[in-house]
This record gives structure tokens, sequence and C-alpha cells, in this order.
């Protein structure tokens, strides 16, 4: 059986966080690859999107992920944000429809359920069960943890492997 190379993307105007795990079998832990987050630090909006495409890009056509799960837009106060916060999203998604990577969506209290047990579960508490689940030395940055979360989300939320 080929294994999975989920990219889990949680996406931001100014940060973006990746975290790439593997995983040949979802009865098992997962494995971290790499992870870490894309500061997009142009003043113009379009500069920054233009940034995270050929981010986005770069790392697929590098690192080879099979799947990509991301973070759902929500709204929470701020309608502004969420506009920019939805306008990274869809350059993310577009550099990975460019590859033809399938793509999956996770709202955010779906994925703080599956890491952590607890839908209203707070960012430490995602830094400390992602370090946990992927035996990493030190907490990761917040950004690179829900990117790392939201991957591990995907493992163990999809259908079940080898059923289309």
């Amino acid at each position: 059986m080929q294994a999975k190379r989920i990219l889990g993307i949680d996406p931001g105007s100014r940060i973006t966080g990746f975290g790439l795990v593997s995983s040949v079998d979802r009865t098992k832990a997962p494995t971290w690859i790499t992870s870490g987050h894309w500061s997009l630090k142009q003043e113009e909006m379009g500069e920054r999107l233009s940034q995270l495409y050929f981010s986005v890009h770069h790392f697929i056509t590098e690192f080879k992920p099979t799947e990509i799960a991301i973070e759902r837009v929500f709204v929470h106060k701020n309608a502004q944000s969420a506009l920019k916060l939805g306008q990274a999203r869809g350059v993310a998604i577009a550099a990975a429809v460019a590859h033809q990577l399938p793509i999956y969506e996770y709202a955010p209290k779906q994925i703080k359920q599956a890491v952590v047990g607890s839908g209203n579960g707070m960012k430490a508490q995602v830094q400390h069960m992602v370090k946990f689940l992927l035996r990493l030395t030190e907490n990761p940055q917040a950004d690179e943890a829900d990117a790392l979360a939201i991957a591990i989300c995907h493992l163990h939320s999809h259908q079940p492997w080898g059923i289309p």
C-alpha cells in the first residue's frame, strides 16, 4: 500500500502555516515530514497572494503531497478579516488544483475535536497534542501546529483507506 502524504494548510493573509505528514495505514501514528509557515511580508494584498500561490506551488512540486487538507473559512467578528482569509485560502486551493490534487476542507471545531478531543480546544492544547501525536521534540509554532492538526484531522476523518 502506498503512503498518503497529506499537506495541511492553515491559510492566513500574513502568515500561512503548512504541515506535511505521511501515513501508510490510518491505524498507525502519522509520520512528520516537514512543517513551518510562509510569512507574507509585502504590503499589497495582491503581492502577498502571489507570494502565497508560488510558495504553495513550489512546496507541492518539491514534496509531492498526495492530498491537501485545508481549514474552512469562518466569520467570527471581522468580515474584512474573513474576506482576506478567504482570498488566501482560495489562492492556496488554486495552487493545489493546478497540480490536480484532491482537496478536503475541515471546520476549525472539527480539527480541534480530532486532535484535542474537544471542539473548543485552545491553541496551546493543539500545539501540545500535535507535538505528542507526531513525536516532535518541541511544540511547533501556532500556525504550523494548526496546519499539522488539519493534516492529522484529515487522516482521522477521511473515508477508510481503499474505499473511493
